[in-house]
């Protein structure tokens, strides 16, 4: 458990640095122009998402995120003894993340971002965004497990351009992002809406699997004949 916890600590942190530390490497070089430095910054978190994946996965499946962790275990996939370990690494490795990104470039430790991010259209944005990313994750686990690092940096790519939100997806990246007064930050009082919105869209993908789940499997009658 132990070996697992901090794989999904530095899995987490290592994420959050590249999606903080390519926000601020972008908006420097995009000289003003936020859709180049947008494109820099998607490009940057869906590659690391594979690195991570693929480096991580062998040995705590490499979450990385609340919402993962939960849906999986509600799904009888992750014992559930496993969730608070597994959240708590994924929040403390989030905020390392951003502290290790500012440093790097010459910022303060953490800083309260100021950026907005509110509205129904925000908060629906981020309900797909997750709904999208956990239906991805377990549909690739249970026809190509070996595609699961490629499909999810393929997803997350792409949300960042279609969803208003940029696609945080993810309840400890929304978290660590509020001490980010850059590009990629989120300001504080926005983040419950957000959690709120990324747990629900999880859920429902949850559910969403169980019936797929349920009825892709045959019956004995179906077995027999």
């Amino acid at each position: 458990m132990v070996r697992r916890a901090v794989a999904e600590f530095v899995g987490t942190a290592f994420l959050l640095a590249a999606v903080v530390g390519s926000g601020i490497m972008a908006e420097r070089l995009a000289g003003g122009n936020v859709a180049l430095a947008l494109l820099a910054n998607t490009i940057a978190t869906g590659a690391v998402l594979v690195a991570l994946i693929l480096a991580f996965g062998p040995i705590s499946g490499a979450h990385l995120n609340p919402a993962v962790t939960l849906a999986l275990a509600l799904h009888r996939e992750v014992a559930w003894r496993l969730v608070p370990v597994y959240t708590l690494a994924q929040v403390a490795g989030a905020f390392l993340g951003v502290a290790v990104a500012h440093i790097m470039f010459g910022y303060q430790l953490f800083s309260a971002s100021t950026h907005a991010r509110s509205g129904p259209a925000q908060m629906f944005s981020e309900f797909v965004a997750t709904f999208g990313l956990l239906t991805v994750i377990w549909s690739c686990s249970k026809s190509r497990p070996s595609a699961v690092p490629y499909a999810v940096g393929a997803y997350i790519t792409a949300a960042y351009w279609f969803t208003a939100s940029t696609s945080f997806a993810n309840p400890a990246v929304a978290l660590a992002r509020a001490a980010s007064n850059t590009f990629t930050g989120i300001r504080p009082a926005d983040v419950p809406g957000f959690i709120a919105a990324q747990l629900a869209g999880g859920l429902a993908a949850t559910c969403l699997c169980r019936w797929l789940c349920a009825v892709s499997q045959p019956s004995a009658l179906e077995k027999e004949t």
